[in-house]
């Protein structure tokens, strides 16, 4: 069994999050999802503080936007400002739309930007591409 593939999913959306974890649960990869609600937690873990001293370094980073306590624009700036950090694939994925967003998640280094789309059917399409291309299209790198 190939090494597992680490992700990192940054959401507080109960129902989001169970959508996205049943996904890739059908892959038959050997991934491991780990989930936190806000952006203080994701920091927290990458950092390995608190609870979290024991956790994976994830290979991907799956990154809502509009989170509680710091939000996803914030949480982008300080990964892609680390150089521990900054060369873990971040996709964006939430339900803005607005440009402002987009160029400045780019302006941040995100790895790419995925607007949630409202209806059940195309958000499990979306799931799916993004675990398509980021899990078994691309090489992702491994980071200790």
């Amino acid at each position: 069994m190939a090494d597992p593939i680490n992700i990192l999913l940054v959401e507080d959306n109960p129902a989001d999050i169970r959508l996205i974890k049943e996904v890739f649960k059908d892959t038959n990869l050997n991934n491991e999802i780990f989930v936190v609600n806000d952006g203080v937690e994701a920091i927290n873990f990458l950092n390995r503080r608190d609870k979290f001293s024991n956790v994976f370094r994830p290979h991907l980073i799956l990154l809502d936007l509009n989170l509680p306590r710091k939000d996803g624009r914030e949480v982008l700036k300080e990964i892609k400002e680390n150089d521990d950090f900054k060369c873990i694939p971040i996709v964006v994925l939430t339900t803005s739309s607005s440009m402002e967003d987009i160029v400045k998640a780019y302006c941040n280094q995100a790895n790419c930007y995925v607007t949630k789309p409202v209806d059940f059917d195309r958000f499990h399409n979306v799931i799916k591409s993004i675990e398509y291309f980021w899990l078994r299209t691309i090489k992702l790198p491994k980071i200790y």
